[in-house]
């Protein structure tokens, strides 16, 4: 049996790891030929390929990024979903000219998508969940998630220490276009003071109250935590710089923004996305030995299984208001700014 592995949208800390975690299960378990496409969806209408063996899948745990490379696939989405017949027909025709038995595709809610949109082709396809953001349907956890809040917390921990010796207000950005998940554990993990996120909004006048509040408690700095997704109304500026801008205006103390940016998605997985990565491939494996697919792997209640593509295509999950860590938060005095 032939299978092909693909990475597609933003790279996050753990792919290699979920990559060798298909690889070598396929290879030593159950004897299959695997072969990795190159940069995304577009490597397979290409047909850019590589062969993964036992020993090039050796040695890639720890590391960062994806061996396979990676892109964000607006071209092939335009065409999976075309009217037109013989784009699609193209797509299927090169999954067979590749001699495929089946595609696992590596990524975020659109690559999940796609996915779906290939199973609904006829194409046998495994989804494999990966996203710092942890905002895919379906799945407690995304391998990635865990790195980029171990990254977070330690830049927030590092601005403790110089918001408390400058008596400065720390207003850190983190990613998270739609879901607040980042922002919300480092914020938590870290000790932040207030904590925004683009699901709950927030109200600048409750932001400077508190902030005032602590000042009168005598408490001499704060940290605020900011998502780079929330919405701000008449304004492009970054969202830790708007927030900086008016804490400093309407408050008068002194402010300072730092944005974290890709650095979240850089560097050695931790352990944990290492090891998640490791079982969500191993699981992938057995689907395909199984012969069941049109399925993405997903931890639910602490347990490795699988849910439908369909289940999962078009669907964010996001931070709610009772959202445990959130209710925890507010029972502690700390402000998500609404």
């Amino acid at each position: 049996m032939k299978i092909g592995i693909l990475t597609s949208g933003g790279d996050a800390p753990g792919i290699n790891a979920t990559i060798r975690g298909v690889g070598k299960t396929a290879i030593k378990n159950y004897g299959m030929e695997v072969i990795g496409i190159l940069n995304g969806f577009s490597g397979l209408l290409e047909k850019d390929t590589v062969e993964l063996t036992d020993a090039s899948l050796s040695n890639i745990l720890n590391l960062g990024g994806t061996i396979l490379g990676t892109a964000r696939e607006k071209n092939f989405r335009k065409m999976i979903s075309s009217p037109d017949a013989k784009d699609q027909m193209q797509i299927k025709q090169c999954y067979q000219e590749l001699g495929l038995e089946c595609l696992v595709c590596i990524g975020g809610n659109g690559t999940q998508k796609t996915a779906y949109m290939l199973s609904e082709l006829g194409l046998n396809v495994i989804g494999i969940p990966k996203t710092i953001d942890n905002d895919v349907y379906g799945t407690d956890i995304t391998f990635g998630f865990d790195t980029a809040v171990n990254i977070a917390t330690e830049a927030i921990d590092r601005l403790h220490s110089t918001a408390s010796s400058h008596r400065r207000v720390m207003v850190i950005e983190m990613m998270g276009h739609h879901a607040g998940w980042i922002t919300l554990y480092a914020g938590m993990a870290s000790g932040a003071d207030i904590i925004i996120l683009p699901e709950l909004g927030y109200n600048m006048d409750v932001v400077i109250d508190k902030i005032k509040h602590r000042s009168e408690e005598g408490k001499a700095y704060s940290i605020v935590a900011v998502a780079e997704g929330i919405e701000i109304k008449n304004s492009n500026e970054r969202a830790a710089i708007y927030f900086a801008n008016e804490i400093a205006k309407r408050s008068g103390f002194e402010t300072r923004e730092t944005v974290l940016g890709y650095v979240q998605r850089g560097g050695s997985p931790s352990p944990f996305d290492r090891t998640l990565g490791t079982l969500f491939g191993g699981h992938a494996a057995y689907l395909i030995h199984e012969g069941l697919f049109g399925r993405m792997v997903a931890r639910v209640d602490g347990k490795i299984t699988d849910i439908p593509l369909k289940e999962v295509a078009g669907k964010l999950k996001l931070v709610t208001p009772d959202t445990p860590l959130v209710v925890q938060g507010k029972s502690m005095g700390i402000s998500f700014g609404i």
